[in-house]
């Protein structure tokens, strides 16, 4: 009974130094933020790293202290202010992408992509074609596909084999690069039995379509068109489609097949 009134104790301590670390965030109290980070309770640790960030003054030590937290809840809160720490070093969030954590990795992998850090391109690419965890597969896809360097599109295309969820990241990590390959990646991609990864395949393709095509001239320049007289080769009874011909589709249901 004694034991479990003092764990009681403890756990209340620990919420209440968790509240005034938030508290000390908004405040901008950096010494009482800055205490927080030595709390024996992990919560207390994370919330002073985040109220560090509020205010601006989150270092570099910071960080790698908090990335070599025994907590996996601080490292990973750590990884994900990184990506936003000015100065932050990769070095750190490059050693978390073999963190046993499933959780902590993907937050690193995510923090490196928000960094456009193109040294991790060889780490983030092995990540996204045979990390265990899908997670962080996708979270690997899309930092290669926000870093956008030529040097991660195998590991992106390779990725289009994967599970559903992995696979329409991959199809939106595709927006930066183009070429004969990406296109027909895009094109493979919308016959995909997965709605969401063909849906994405056809907004990606549908603006290219639109960055690619001319824009109109003004109605006072030469060339315009009057659209107050009615054009004898439009087709009012049918709707205009950007690509492809035929009818429109059926609605679909999630799972790919026509409502009852």
């Amino acid at each position: 009974m004694p034991s479990s009134i003092t764990e009681a104790r403890q756990i209340a301590g620990g919420q209440l130094r968790r509240r005034e670390m938030a508290i000390a965030g908004h405040r901008g109290d950096r010494a009482r933020a800055r205490a927080g980070l030595q709390d024996p309770h992990a919560d207390v640790r994370a919330t002073a790293l985040g109220a560090l960030g509020r205010m601006g003054a989150l270092g570099e030590r910071d960080l790698e202290r908090g990335l070599a937290d025994p907590d996996p809840g601080v490292r990973r809160r750590s990884a994900t202010l990184a990506a936003k720490a000015p100065g932050a070093r990769p070095e750190p969030l490059l050693e978390a992408l073999a963190d046993p954590e499933p959780g902590v990795a993907e937050a690193a992998a995510w923090a490196l992509g928000e960094l456009r850090e193109t040294r991790a391109l060889s780490e983030l690419s092995l990540m996204a074609t045979s990390h265990p965890d899908p997670l962080c597969r996708e979270a690997a896809v899309a930092a290669l596909g926000c870093i956008g360097h030529p040097a991660g599109l195998e590991a992106i295309l390779t990725t289009l084999s994967d599970r559903p969820p992995v696979r329409r990241r991959a199809v939106l990590a595709l927006a930066p690069f183009d070429g004969p390959e990406v296109e027909g990646a895009l094109r493979r991609a919308l016959e995909d039995r997965d709605w969401q990864v063909r849906q994405a395949a056809e907004d990606l393709m549908g603006a290219e379509d639109l960055s690619g095509a001319e824009a109109p001239p003004f109605a006072d320049e030469p060339g315009a068109k009057d659209l107050s007289a009615p054009d004898p080769s439009a087709s009012p009874s049918l709707p205009r489609r950007t690509r492809g011909s035929g009818p429109p589709p059926a609605p679909r249901t999630p799972g790919g097949r026509p409502p009852p």
